[in-house]
């Protein structure tokens, strides 16, 4: 596998985009989603001890409550703005903290889902179709969109009619439904929040779902 052409620097923040292999459905269960999001939530920091996975981590008590609550323990690699998990792909929004954090922190994510998963379904071979994609968020403007691109993918795809509908995606934790237990850190990247960004969002609903129609017809 090559090397990345662009250097992604620390304090600047990324759309980052994976793919499964062949277009394959990889989340299709509660439970496949939920890994999903676990691992988000555990490798986004370095672990003190610097070796223990997240498997161990969910069969050990004292371990999975001190990673879930909060910001978790350890040197974060990544803040996440915002995330949407489909059931072929995962859209991210990143902020690098560390050198090479987003790359560390993809390559155990992906990596991580990928034994899970081919274990859980007597599966070998690679699950993604290829190095992720990373696209540099450079203002406030951009962000606040990206966000909104991200939560309206399950609408786009027809998936559900709603983006609180979808419950794998950051939606509920922008408009206040989730609980204090957050993994995604964005108030001071994006500027609308509760009912404003519910509005903000939800009013462009069919507008997505129509470009997604165009685009449609033009890849026929």
């Amino acid at each position: 596998m090559g090397q990345r052409k662009v250097v992604l620097k620390e304090q600047l923040f990324y759309h980052v985009f994976s793919r499964s292999i062949e277009g394959f459905e990889i989340f299709r269960t509660e439970s496949e989603y939920q890994r999903m999001i676990d691992a988000l939530c555990f490798y986004r920091h370095k672990r003190p001890d610097g070796t223990l996975g997240l498997s161990h981590a969910l069969q050990t008590v004292e371990s999975s409550r001190s990673w879930r609550v909060g910001s978790g323990r350890g040197i974060p690699r990544v803040r996440v703005v915002a995330y949407c998990i489909m059931p072929t792909h995962i859209h991210l929004f990143l902020e690098q903290k560390t050198k090479n954090g987003i790359s560390e922190f993809m390559r155990l994510i992906l990596n991580s889902y990928a034994r899970y998963f081919n274990l859980k379904i007597g599966r070998e071979g690679p699950l993604w179709a290829s190095r992720f994609k990373c696209v540099p968020v450079e203002t406030d403007e951009q962000a606040l969109h990206l966000s909104r691109y991200i939560h309206l993918n399950p609408c786009s795809a027809g998936l559900v009619s709603g983006p609180e509908a979808w419950k794998y995606s950051s939606y509920e934790e922008y408009i206040g439904g989730a609980s204090d237990d957050c993994l995604c850190d964005f108030k001071q990247v994006v500027d609308l929040q509760g009912t404003r960004y519910q509005r903000f969002v939800e009013d462009r609903v069919d507008y997505q779902r129509s470009l997604q129609a165009i685009k449609a017809q033009l890849l026929d």
